[in-house]
């Protein structure tokens, strides 16, 4: 993946601006008056937020961003353009007779105290002028991507008519959506809600095969490309909607530490906009924003990630490969007629043990495609204790081994998804399994493929470690 080519990329961003203002300081005492903190304030900081902080993430990411909103005659508004202008961002925003909308937040240390918003609902005069300006910005030919930022404040009066005009100039339409009526998305390319927002839109979620049979039915009612669902600690969940029918791609979350998930949501719209005007793929551009949202929630308050950000996390720990890299890579290796040889665990603490019987599974073929669960599905597995090791440092030492050709993540308690994509002409497991009961036996089989046992080096597991060590 090249971050360079980010820098080739337009997009335009229509939305509420926000601007953000960030009171910080200690607390050492509570007021005498009432029971509430007193407040000793050592910083001030101003940001810009909603669709403001999508267009500075498409900066800092080195694509070229206009901004389409409404702002008041006020401080407040010739900061957000000073911001605007410091962060190179093109922007037509129309002045309203109403205040720009700010939010100020005061902070102790880590925790928020106390949010004050202030915000009108803009005019109609306010709406016509900035869908003026969306109508003069959508018809330059370099503007490949729309991004419309929905805070629900006001400046989008009309989403209907806005994906309407985009889709007659042909233009890829990514919306973050709000509210429980999503109608007023239809026909656009791709809607990124977070979990929270998915479920109020088609009901409580009862499992994996829920969200899956549900999200296929929005998909369809709402006649969209894809549906990303943002996950946090979960990750993100794709569905696809390819030549009318729905695939699913799990993305295991990259996050690190997680500080402030204020303004994440922007990030990922931001970063797959930056993709898909780049010509990445939708699966390239998912990853990336996956990246991106894993940087910023360790983060304080709305902010940004750059591409020196990225490079240096993918430098670190782009040891693992996606469901779609995968596919790719098992083309390649047929069109070569290599043999596949593939297996897959937890490799919570890598030992001896481990290593012998990856060397003997590589030995059958020709390349080794190990799978890994993601930290959630050890958990599933194993209990609330486990993994002790995250998946970035499980993966790293599984890549670093000679043996192994290619590691991808799992988030499933089981691997059949990557077995029936990648097809494999070996699947091996320890000897400890029966061949008939191993996951994903009968698909092997049927594909000319076969299934193998390697025996497993007594005296050596991940339980009996955790069990000295405890």
């Amino acid at each position: 993946m090249n971050l360079k080519q980010l820098s080739k990329g337009n997009v335009l961003v229509f939305g509420d601006v926000i601007l953000d203002r960030y009171i910080s300081g200690s607390v050492d005492r509570v007021s005498p008056e009432a029971p509430v903190p007193v407040l000793k304030p050592s910083k001030e900081e101003i940001r810009l937020g909603g669709a403001a902080n999508v267009a500075i993430n498409l900066s800092s990411l080195g694509s070229k961003a206009t901004l389409i909103g409404v702002t008041g005659r006020d401080e407040n508004s010739n900061q957000v353009q000073e911001l605007l202008k410091k962060n190179k961002i093109r922007n037509a925003l129309s002045k309203s007779v109403n205040p720009t909308i700010s939010k100020l937040r005061f902070l102790a240390g880590q925790q928020q105290l106390i949010r004050i918003d202030n915000e009108e609902e803009f005019t109609e005069a306010d709406w016509k002028t900035s869908l003026s300006n969306y109508r003069k910005h959508i018809k330059i030919q370099k503007n490949q991507v729309l991004i419309i930022s929905d805070y629900e404040k006001g400046t989008l009066r009309n989403i209907p008519l806005i994906i309407k005009e985009a889709k007659k100039l042909n233009k890829i339409i990514l919306v973050d959506p709000k509210g429980d009526n999503f109608s007023k998305y239809k026909s656009a390319n791709i809607i990124t809600p977070n979990f929270n927002e998915f479920e109020r839109v088609v009901g409580k979620i009862k499992g994996e095969a829920d969200i899956t049979s549900k999200g296929k039915r929005l998909i369809h009612s709402l006649k969209l490309s894809a549906l990303l669902i943002t996950r946090g600690s979960e990750g993100m969940t794709l569905l696809e909607n390819k030549k009318g029918k729905i695939s699913r791609e799990d993305f295991p979350t990259e996050a690190k530490d997680v500080f402030d998930v204020s303004g994440a949501g922007d990030t990922v719209i931001a970063t797959i906009a930056a993709g898909l005007a780049a010509n990445f793929s939708l699966s390239e551009s998912i990853k990336l924003a996956n990246i991106a949202a894993g940087i910023v929630v360790g983060k304080s308050g709305t902010a940004n990630v750059n591409q020196a950000e990225i490079k240096n996390f993918l430098k670190k720990a782009d040891s693992h490969m996606t469901l779609e890299e995968v596919k790719l890579f098992s083309q390649a290796l047929r069109k070569k007629r290599q043999k596949i040889v593939f297996t897959n665990g937890c490799f919570d603490i890598l030992h001896a043990g481990h290593v012998e019987y990856l060397e003997a599974a590589k030995e059958l073929g020709d390349k080794l495609i190990v799978g890994i669960n993601s930290d959630q599905s050890v958990q599933a597995l194993k209990g609330r204790s486990r993994p002790l090791n995250k998946l970035f440092h499980r993966a790293k030492v599984l890549a670093s081994l000679r043996c192994v050709d290619a590691v991808v993540v799992f988030g499933d308690k089981t691997p059949i998804k990557l077995i029936s994509a990648i097809k494999p002409d070996i699947l091996v497991k320890g000897g400890d399994y029966k061949i008939k009961e191993i996951v994903g036996y009968k698909e092997v089989i049927e594909s000319g493929g076969k299934v193998q046992t390697i025996p497993l080096v007594e005296g050596l597991s991940t339980t009996k470690i955790i069990s000295k060590m405890t």
